[in-house]
């Protein structure tokens, strides 16, 4: 990697550095036996969790997604993928934390991230503020999360599993 980093690179046109916007999915199936990690919280009450190499906590790796986007840097697996055992079983919020750390690390700061989680549960609003206080913490930036269903239709309708979908700016 040279040691320019995206926001200093002269050959770029100032017009096309900053700020600059991602978009991250995640989707991971139910999986019988797991806790649920969603928006960085364990949710208390439900049978399955999500099946996956960390937690599987589809809002903070959407959102990872949407920061590497955003700054250029790859994806998730890029970074934290299967070949890399270390990151196993990681909480979804070690690598949120990882990731802002990365961005940041390659020159750029963290203008906002806001996560949708689609899918028949958990609530989202019954614990909004918990989690975005936890996210926005972990960024060092403001985290929004809302949900979403899909009357069900399509896999998350069916109960299938969770999928979430992220925008992130950085500058």
């Amino acid at each position: 990697m040279s040691s320019e980093t995206p926001a200093e690179t002269s050959a770029t046109p100032a017009a096309f550095r900053l700020p600059r916007t991602g978009i991250g999915v995640d989707t991971h199936a139910f999986a019988p036996g797991r806790e649920l990690w969603v928006a960085g919280l364990r949710w208390e009450g439900y049978e399955v969790g999500l099946e996956g190499h960390s937690d599987a906590d589809v809002v903070a790796h959407a959102a990872c997604n949407a920061l590497f986007s955003a700054a250029g840097l790859g994806d998730l697996g890029a970074h934290f993928g299967t070949d890399r055992p270390e990151w196993a079983g990681a909480a979804g919020v070690k690598l949120l934390a990882e990731a802002a750390r990365i961005v940041r690390a390659a020159g750029f700061e963290i203008g906002n991230v806001a996560v949708q989680v689609v899918g028949p549960y958990p609530k989202i609003g019954k614990r909004r503020a918990e989690a975005q206080d936890l996210l926005s913490a972990t960024v060092g930036a403001p985290v929004s999360v809302s949900g979403a269903t899909t009357d069900g239709l399509g896999f998350p309708g069916r109960e299938e599993g969770l999928t979430a979908i992220a925008t992130a700016l950085v500058y």
